[in-house]
Order: structure tokens, then sequence, then C-alpha cells
């Protein structure tokens, strides 16, 4: 078992001890409220291009007329009470048993919807060598993912021409330069404004001045 694994197997079983309580909780609160499971699964790309599914609270109502897998921060498929969730990425707790079945790693590149990550090709596949995870440095530039997408005349072409492409810069980053203490480090990020990531760090990853200059990036 390397390091890493031991760190996630670790990391996840202490958090689901404190948190298995309040996870329990709000999935009450979230199947009375939606009327159906509070969980919502997903098929997603992990290692190896081998699919899973992953784990989130219910955070949207269904719609017919709507299946994009984009989420903006307008979407009106978004409840309320959905909205605070992903705003504080409480969504994202569930997750914890994911890693705890080996699918997925604390810290890593975000598992993408099919289409996107199982098409990579070259040098990007080295994306796919690690488990996805539930937080890592290209969630955390891209924090307000949401926010950029409402702002852009066609939501679709905006991720596929800019978003896309910069995670895979960052994520391959992430994976060639991989390091236990960093990916400590990435946790203690994930809860603080991108404005107090240190200033080699940004370097290193050099998020693109579109996406990092944005208004939506700088009120963090």
């Amino acid at each position: 078992m390397t390091p890493k694994r031991t760190f996630d197997l670790v990391f996840s079983l202490g958090a689901l001890l404190v948190m298995g309580l309040f996870i329990g909780f709000i999935w009450i609160i979230l199947t009375a409220y939606y009327q159906k499971n509070g969980f919502f699964t997903q098929i997603r790309v992990g290692r190896n291009a081998k699919l899973f599914r992953i784990i989130k609270f219910r955070t949207m109502n269904d719609n017919p007329e709507n299946t994009s897998t984009l989420t903006t921060a307008t979407d009106s498929r978004v409840t309320k009470i959905g909205r605070f969730l992903r705003t504080y990425k409480i969504d994202e707790w569930p997750q914890l048993l994911n890693v705890l079945r080996g699918e997925m790693s604390v810290v890593g590149p975000r598992p993408d919807v099919p289409g996107f990550a199982d098409t990579l090709q070259g040098d990007d596949r080295v994306i796919l060598d690690v488990r996805p995870g539930i937080t890592g440095p290209a969630s955390i530039f891209f924090r307000k993912e949401d926010e950029l997408l409402a702002k852009a005349a066609d939501p679709e072409r905006y991720n596929q021409t800019v978003i896309w492409p910069e995670k895979i810069r960052i994520n391959k980053a992430y994976v060639t330069s991989y390091s236990l203490w960093k990916d400590v480090l990435w946790i203690v990020y994930t809860v603080l404004p991108v404005r107090f990531i240190p200033y080699q760090t940004l370097l290193q990853y050099n998020p693109s001045v579109s996406v990092y200059t944005s208004n939506t990036i700088k009120e963090q």
C-alpha cells in the first residue's frame, strides 16, 4: 500500500467518524425535501479510465429540458438548500465513501463525466494514472467555476475551450510534481481563499490570467 493510499484511508475513516452523524442527518433532510434519495450518484471517469459511481448530496431538481452536465451560478435546477450545500462544498462530503472504497483520493484531479478525461491523448493521459480527488489544485483555482460559466455567452464552449484545457494543464502539474506533503497543503488551501496560496505555488501551476484575474476569483 502506497503512502498516499494509506493517508487516504486514515483521513477518510477519521473524517467519516467525525462527520458520519452530520452526513446521515443531512441525508435525512434531503430525502424528505426532494422526496427521493438524498444521495445523488453519477458515472465518472476514474483511475486508468475506469468508470465508477461518484456519491454526492442531491442539490438539484430534475429538469428533462435541461440535461447539461454543466452547472452555472444561475442554473434553475439548483434548489436553495442545494445552493447552500454547493457553496460550502458540503455536497462533496459523501465522496469520503468513494475514497474509502479506493475509487477516489482525498486530493487529485476532479473526476469528470465520460467524454472528457477518457478522451485525453498523449502526455495528457498522465492524469489518468492517479485516482481522482475530492479536492485538488484545479478544483481550488476553479472553485468559482459556476460563476465563470454563468458569465459566458456559451457556457459549453467556454468550458471546452478555456476551463477544460486549463484544468488539464494544472492537473498535469499536480501529477508530475506530487508529494504527500503537498497533498496536505492542498487540503489546507481548500478552506482558504486563493489569495492565501503562496505566490511560488501559483507560479508553478500558473493558472491562466483570464481565469485567475477574473472578478469572481479576486473576490474570494
